[in-house]
């Protein structure tokens, strides 16, 4: 019943927030009509960061990789309700996920909980690695109201050749036990989404996991492109199946982008990225920070939002976006929704 999940999104929305919204529209429209920014209102989506660590290593990742330039650390629950504060009265959406596994951080649900009591819609992707019988019951005991799961074959064989040092049964075992929490606390949230990153070795395993997620009694198959850091001589996790991947041939050989990088993005004027330590950058294309709007440590949210530095970064992307490196990869519009 995929409907509940939009009830639930609904029951976020309060008047302010409409009319937050409104203005952020109305802004963005004239900005993309006649090439000067103007941002009125504040996001109504944002992403903030649990943590950087991660248990597993994949390949494309930057936390598998060990490849951050910036530091690895844990979001403080203190700096978190003190960010919540400024903002969850236009906030209507809170994803609890940048880059690592959000388990990790001990105090990530109690983060959630308090999100949630704030009115907000909170959501969080995880490994599932972390998701004991204990756990399960504060998940579903904090109110996240969505949860996405990532599973990437239907055989330990398959899943282990990206999610590297990962335990599939470990994966299914927690999804078993986030469904008994929900019914032993007769709660219809989170709403459990099954992420299946395709490329090649797993996309033959597509129709197996749509089955899988339906025995389990999950809510919902997400199949997701795979980004690729260096893609233009083709890379060996590219599924054969053009249709789940994010990127085209060209007549020369070589491979590009599917999108068209039009001088607009939607996200510049609507949602923002929060770091475990309080850096704001623009998107969550910018895995290592490099776009630094800010630092929450020194600034409020509202005047780090209202910065020449974030104006001049949007109006970087209605003049060129296919100069700025974060854009080049965008895979908006690259979801495939079973």
């Amino acid at each position: 019943m995929l409907y509940l999940k939009y009830i639930r999104l609904l029951k976020k929305i309060t008047i302010k927030k409409i009319l937050n919204a409104f203005k952020i529209w109305i802004s963005y429209c004239i900005s993309k009509n006649t090439k000067k920014p103007i941002s009125s209102g504040f996001p109504i989506s944002m992403s903030i960061e649990p943590t950087t660590s991660c248990n597993l290593r994949c390949p494309e990742c930057p936390s598998g990789l060990r490849n951050f330039t910036r530091p690895t650390g844990m979001l403080n629950p203190t700096f978190f309700k003190h960010t919540i504060d400024s903002v969850y009265k236009e906030l209507i959406y809170l994803t609890f996920y940048f880059q690592g596994e959000p388990y990790l951080n001990p105090h990530f649900l109690d983060m959630v909980k308090y999100a949630s009591e704030k009115g907000i819609y909170t959501s969080t992707s995880t490994n599932a690695h972390f998701l004991s019988k204990e756990q399960a019951l504060k998940t579903v005991e904090s109110k996240l109201d969505k949860l996405i799961i990532s599973i990437d074959g239907s055989t330990q064989e398959t899943y282990q050749q990206y999610r590297i040092g990962g335990d599939l049964q470990k994966v299914i075992e927690g999804t078993k036990h986030i469904i008994w929490a929900k019914n032993k606390l007769k709660s219809k949230s989170p709403h459990i989404v099954f992420q299946f990153l395709v490329v090649q070795p797993n996309e033959h395993q597509i129709n197996d996991v749509q089955k899988l997620a339906k025995d389990l009694g999950v809510n919902e198959v997400m199949f997701k492109t795979a980004q690729f850091y260096n893609h233009a001589n083709g890379n060996k996790l590219m599924p054969e199946n053009l249709a789940y991947s994010r990127y085209k041939k060209n007549a020369d050989g070589t491979y590009s982008i599917k999108n068209k990088l039009l001088n607009q993005c939607w996200r510049m004027w609507s949602s923002c990225v929060i770091t475990w330590d309080g850096l704001v950058v623009p998107c969550c294309f910018d895995k290592d920070a490099h776009h630094q709007m800010g630092d929450l440590k020194k600034d409020s949210f509202q005047t780090l939002w209202k910065s020449s530095k974030y104006q001049n970064f949007r109006q970087s992307i209605l003049k060129s976006r296919q100069e700025i490196d974060i854009c080049k990869n965008c895979s908006e519009g690259t979801k495939v929704w079973a």
